[in-house]
């Protein structure tokens, strides 16, 4: 083990009692003070991230306005005493079962929490994004393990960070960098979980190393999504140009790199949804390796289908695949293959009854889509069908653009997370790092404050 990581681990370790007591408006100030750098860094920041993630100023401008958001939203959750989920039962004589003691319910932090920043978010999903916010707002520290695809970006929004935390406990908040460093801390006792963004691939393997310690801990996963979209008959009679252009944009958004992208659209009529689909372009990808996995991944869905615009031989040009129902419930891998930038496969189907017949072999996935008309008589069935594969079902909207509210859920069944009862997105993500206590009969003295 590295010195680095080891005084990580230790001081988070050290840190995990003070930050647990620490008071909600101290954590909400600590949110506020981190959040508050980083607004008066951007112009010092957006610039690293551009050099390193090929994203354009605008995007991420807006990316690191929506991390200091969902900041000051937790704090502020904080304050108002809505992240604990608290219930109290007074003692109650005269109860059915027999006299029932004073029983009181809230939850506490879990411990030392492990993030592993994402590539495709530099900001909203890495140093100081969602997992490592709502593992603060809990009185949990934090380590996280930067990602390769944005070293420079990682060390700096770390030290302005730091920085802004240097009034919390030593230890709250540290980074460490390197694949090795990055299993070693999962597997290491004093980590307590683990918040992960990232591919199917590398992200079971360390949910592996979670489970098979000899303590297992939780191991909060995003992985995989071909979030499919069902345009429906009467969707298509009625809103043709305006589903085919809506379309044209989540799917080419961030050069489709976005793990809500629409991968899979569901059509009544490809030869009419591909020729209503206006030109596509999409920029560079955000690093070499994401380009070797979207062209091996392209090259495997063409082996398979047919390419129906574009080409493996163009320079990252939006690709469209097609197919017919049919082929692939033959093929029902198809479904969980994810292009990880700008591509879709299309899918035409003869009735609704085959789409069902596909959405019952659908892996898991964070969103599902209907596109359908007012009063449309298959909606309801497709709703209810999408919910059964999906933690967010849209109906006449498209998947990108995962706001930041107390109600979001971004999640869903594996593979598209490793844990399907959370989300790594809205103030509800703080729950993931919140361990339930009951105290029965205790002085209020002695009470965690909310339950006083």
């Amino acid at each position: 083990m590295t010195d680095a990581l080891e005084t990580a681990l230790a001081g988070a370790a050290a840190a995990a009692r003070p930050v647990a007591r620490t008071t909600r408006a101290e954590r909400a100030a600590w949110l506020r003070a981190a959040a508050d750098a980083l607004d008066a860094a951007a112009a010092e920041l957006v610039p690293i991230a551009m050099a390193e993630t090929h994203l354009p100023e605008a995007r991420l401008t807006g990316e690191l306005g929506r991390t200091t958001f969902q900041a000051r939203l937790f704090a502020e959750r904080l304050e108002q005493g809505r992240l604990h989920d608290v219930r109290i039962d007074h003692a109650d004589p005269d109860w059915p079962m027999g006299p029932r003691p004073d029983i009181r319910r809230t939850q506490v932090p879990i411990g030392p929490v492990l993030v592993f920043a994402a590539s495709n978010f530099p900001f909203a999903f890495s140093v100081f994004g969602g997992d490592t916010t709502s593992a603060l707002a809990a009185g949990c520290p934090v380590v996280v393990k930067a990602h390769p695809g944005h070293p420079e970006l990682s060390r700096r929004t770390a030290a302005v960070v730091s920085a802004a935390l240097s009034g919390a406990p030593a230890g709250t908040f540290a980074l460490i960098e390197g694949e090795a460093e990055g299993a070693q801390a999962v597997r290491d006792p004093r980590i307590k979980a683990v918040g992960f963004t990232g591919s199917t691939r590398g992200g079971r393997a360390l949910f592996d190393l979670a489970v098979s310690r000899p303590d297992p801990i939780p191991f909060y996963g995003e992985l995989g999504s071909t979030n499919p979209v069902v345009v429906t008959p009467a969707g298509w009679a009625s809103r043709a140009t305006e589903i085919a252009t809506g379309f044209a944009g989540s799917a080419v958004l961030g050069s489709g790199q976005f793990c809500t992208k629409p991968g899979i659209v569901l059509v009544p009529d490809a030869d009419a949804f591909l020729a209503a689909v206006p030109e596509l372009s999409a920029g560079p990808l955000l690093n070499e390796h994401i380009e070797r996995g979207f062209r091996a991944a392209a090259a495997e869905m063409a082996s398979a289908v047919t390419v129906a615009r574009g080409s493996l031989d163009d320079d990252l040009a939006p690709i469209l695949f097609r197919a017919n129902a049919s082929d692939v419930l033959k093929q029902p891998d198809l479904l969980e293959l994810e292009v990880f930038g700008p591509a879709a496969l299309i899918v035409e189907y003869t009735d609704v009854p085959e789409v069902l017949s596909v959405l019952d072999v659908m892996p898991g996935q964070l969103t599902g889509t209907v596109q359908g008309a007012d009063d449309d008589p298959d909606g309801p069935e497709l709703v209810a069908r999408l919910a059964e594969h999906a933690g967010r079902v849209l109906w006449n909207q498209w998947p990108t653009g995962v706001t930041v509210s107390d109600a979001q859920q971004h999640g869903g069944p594996y593979p598209a997370t490793t844990a399907p009862l959370t989300t790594s997105v809205g103030t509800a993500a703080a729950q993931r790092f919140l361990r339930p206590v009951a105290f029965q009969n205790v002085p209020t003295a002695a009470l965690p404050a909310e339950l006083s």
